[in-house]
């Protein structure tokens, strides 16, 4: 899993991670980093991260990163469905 991903890819694999939530991502700003925001269905934003270009771009940094933000929701008693890192 040491593929690297594009911009585009990494935004599709951000907005699985976080079912049945809503993640709203963004391309990368003036400094490379992609910003993404998770919503409940009441647009109430419950979780977000700002992820590097070096991280982003790594699919096993990547899929870290999302499984630290997923893991931040559970401990706040969000319930997320069943995720994986496509290959």
């Amino acid at each position: 899993m040491n593929a690297t991903l594009r911009v585009n890819e990494a935004l599709l694999i951000a907005g699985h991670a976080f079912q049945p939530f809503q993640c709203v991502a963004w391309a990368p700003d003036a400094n490379g980093e992609l910003s993404l925001a998770v919503v409940d269905r009441t647009s109430t934003r419950i979780g977000q991260a700002v992820i590097p270009s070096s991280t982003y771009t790594n699919a096993e940094q990547l899929a870290q990163c999302l499984e630290e933000v997923r893991s931040e929701l559970q401990e706040e008693g969000y319930s997320l469905q069943a995720w994986h890192m496509p290959r």
